[in-house]
């Protein structure tokens, strides 16, 4: 099965980092691709998508190490994050394992906007942002 794997660098805490990948119903707030989310049971989540509906089922919860799903309806079918300290800031790397080779180009694209979306929504609240007054823009995101 490919894999693909990409990293960001952001300048926050490892916890602040976490805690938000963590909080899947802020999804909407932030993912400049998840338009609705609703928890069906525990660890598993219905997600509106501008590209379709996915149920992201968590796996694997090592708070502050790593995190894995698995999700139905997307070309991604597990998708997980890895968190590594770097002085002040947190690598996140984000990696995915689909089944087609040929989904890789837009799978990497996916995979840069949800990281830039992250850096972009941790930006803003590092700098005293509330997450009510967020409003999540493509032309931000895409100079992240």
């Amino acid at each position: 099965m490919p894999r693909l794997e990409k990293s960001i660098e952001i300048d926050a805490s490892l916890q602040k980092v976490y805690e938000i990948l963590n909080d899947y119903l802020s999804l909407p707030v932030w993912n400049i691709v998840v338009t609705e989310c609703e928890q069906i049971e525990p660890h598993k989540y219905f997600l509106k998508t501008n590209v379709g509906d996915v149920i992201n089922t968590e796996i694997e919860n090592i708070p502050e190490k790593k995190m894995t799903s698995t999700q139905e309806g997307s070309p991604m079918q597990k998708i997980g994050y890895i968190f590594s300290s770097k002085g002040d800031s947190v690598i996140v790397t984000l990696w995915t394992e689909f089944e087609l080779e040929d989904q890789r180009f837009v799978l990497d694209m996916a995979g840069d906007l949800f990281l830039k979306s992250l850096k972009v929504y941790i930006d803003f609240l590092s700098s005293g942002g509330n997450p009510k007054d967020y409003k999540k823009s493509f032309s931000k995101i895409k100079k992240a």
